[in-house]
């Protein structure tokens, strides 16, 4: 039985859509799940971005430390594996996290559109 990889499942186009926007945030700039969601076309779809970061394989090449909470919140907890990584990944970019919050007014990604 073969496969059509033409035809996507309205599911995977989500998905597809939500990592080839995430694919974008460039390094040393954040954005919130909520914002991710718009960004790709989904609406407002924070806790499903949320919850389809979450399964992302361990060797992902995606930003996902790039997506924070609302106002630039760290979501993950300190001392877990995957919220203590995106301390570090996000340290190591140069962002700054001061109770639990990245500066979003400063670290913010606000992609421009063009139109035409």
């Amino acid at each position: 039985m073969t496969e059509d990889s033409t035809a996507e499942s309205p599911a995977q186009m989500r998905r597809t859509a939500l990592y080839l926007t995430l694919a974008q945030v460039p390094e040393g700039q954040v954005v919130t799940y909520g914002q991710l969601a718009e960004l790709a076309g989904l609406g407002r779809a924070a806790r499903w971005v949320g919850r389809t970061l979450s399964q992302l394989p361990a060797d992902t090449r995606l930003p996902w430390h790039r997506v924070l909470g609302a106002g630039g919140r760290i979501s993950l907890p300190a001392g877990s594996p995957s919220g203590d990584e995106q301390r570090a990944r996000l340290r190591t970019e140069g962002l700054s996290i001061l109770n639990n919050r990245v500066d979003i007014k400063r670290h913010g990604w606000r992609p421009i559109e063009h139109s035409g």
